[in-house]
């Protein structure tokens, strides 16, 4: 059985849909004023993964992953550049949807935005007020009041006057309480606004999520996902006014996915210390990124470092060089590799151990495909299918290997070693090769070498590959 840990409860649970053989499920999106980071790649390639396992199990999910496309960081950055924020915000969406699909990543069942979502926004914070859990302050702003309910600080194990601690009202805030958050934020002259019973003005953050994932999922469903910068207080405050105005529980199960860390620091935009997705296949293929962000578990910190995604590349070679030559077959899958790989997805979406599982099944195929083509062409179908389901090694095997490290790599070698030109050495280093003029035949493949291409002999002659 499929275990999940859950960050409400702070332990593995089985999972257990509301619905059986339905998943309901929420994920955070991004906030449309810049390009993706390597932070933000994270967050959607680790839920691509839950979403691909469930559907794997059986599970019908319906999976919804909003857009932030009004916020105080859009304003600002529209107002710098001088443009409508909906036109930023549109470039930013379309890059985003660029960068996903680059990654593999599987598109949504919904997408909401928030923009459109007004009518839902408005209508929660109704009833939020008329239950007594918010207030209008003196300034306009309508605020959530955390006293009212008293499960607050439940997802961040803490109690009330723990959370108090340091916690400051602004000078141009009207709240009671430092914990209590804006709902609605009265209009300010040259900001978007729409209409609302409290006067023009443009929703908080977290109301935004709470009234698009109950519109889409309902009042209760099975999975919230986003990052654990979001746990508190984006995702703690979600719980607080989701509940409070429906009256049950929310989610049922929380998950959140560890840091991507640069010097031991959060990778960030605040930070400065961030490195685009887009800066990044500039460098890298997108399937060696992909690799690097499942070679973590989703929980834990994941270092970005040229040397880790050099490793991740390297790894992912071996993969593919396990499947070259292989004929393509219908072969069913292998029951023994697939339980193997079927208990590490199980336990928590463990993708180290899902890959320790491709890694011994690419060996087993090296050892095979010396005595039984056909048995390793086998298993070969097989380690095609568990990779599928990570989202991995579905491109010809030549075509990856011979792709070589990086776009800006390949671009500049292709011009100087198009295909055409090492074909032609390697022919010509066979035959010095068969005339037995081994030094020529090391002068060539030492040329080659310099150039990023690796020589490698078969039996049925030489492949050769980009590192």
């Amino acid at each position: 059985m499929l275990q999940i840990f859950n960050s409400l409860t702070r332990q593995k649970e089985e999972f257990r849909p509301i619905e059986p053989g339905k998943v309901r499920m929420y994920v955070c999106g991004m906030t449309v004023y810049d390009h993706c980071h390597v932070g933000h790649a994270r967050v959607m390639v680790v839920f691509d993964i839950v979403l691909r396992w469930l559907r794997v199990k059986g599970y019908d999910v319906t999976y919804v992953r909003n857009i932030t496309d009004i916020d105080d960081k859009i304003i600002r950055r529209a107002q710098e550049n001088g443009e409508d924020f909906h036109a930023l915000t549109n470039r930013f969406i379309q890059a985003m949807h660029e960068d996903l699909d680059a990654l593999g990543i599987l598109p949504p069942t919904q997408e909401p935005h928030a923009t459109a979502a007004m009518a839902d926004i408005i209508t929660m914070i109704e009833t939020l007020l008329a239950k007594g859990y918010a207030y209008v302050g003196s300034s306009g702003d309508v605020y959530y009041d955390v006293s009212c309910f008293d499960r607050y600080g439940q997802l961040a194990n803490k109690k009330l006057n723990d959370l108090r601690a340091g916690a400051r009202i602004e000078v141009e805030e009207a709240k009671d309480d430092p914990l209590d958050f804006v709902l609605w934020k009265a209009a300010k002259p040259g900001e978007p606004s729409w209409p609302s019973p409290w006067g023009s003005g443009r929703p908080g953050w977290h109301i935004e999520c709470s009234a698009m994932s109950t519109r889409c999922l309902g009042e209760h469903f099975d999975i919230h996902g986003g990052g654990m910068d979001l746990k508190f207080p984006h995702h703690e405050n979600e719980i607080a006014q989701s509940e409070a105005a429906s009256g049950q529980r929310y989610v049922n199960v929380w998950m959140h996915n560890g840091f991507v860390q640069v010097d031991n620091e959060k990778m960030s935009k605040s930070l400065g210390n961030f490195f685009t997705v887009r800066e990044v296949l500039r460098r890298y293929p997108p399937e060696v990124v992909r690799f690097f962000i499942l070679s973590s578990h989703y929980r834990g910190p994941l270092n970005y470092a040229d040397e880790n995604l050099d490793h991740a590349k390297a790894s992912l070679t071996r993969l593919y060089t396990a499947l070259r030559g292989l004929p393509i077959t219908d072969a069913p899958i292998d029951e023994t590799w697939k339980l193997r790989f079927e208990q590490a997805m199980d336990d928590d979406f463990n993708t180290p151990e899902a890959l320790a599982a491709l890694f011994e099944l690419a060996r087993e195929i090296n050892r095979l495909r010396v005595e039984d083509e056909t048995a390793a062409a086998q298993l070969g179908a097989t380690l095609r299918q568990l990779g599928e389901w990570l989202g991995l090694l579905q491109a010809d095997p030549e075509a990856f290997l011979q792709g070589g490290e990086s776009v800006e790599t390949v671009e500049s070698l292709s011009e100087e070693y198009p295909p055409e030109r090492i074909e032609t050495m390697i022919a010509e280093r066979t035959a010095a090769r068969q005339a037995k003029n081994w030094a020529e035949a090391d002068r060539i493949r030492t040329v080659l070498q310099d150039a990023g291409i690796v020589l490698e002999d078969t039996t049925k002659g030489t492949l050769w590959r980009r590192e």
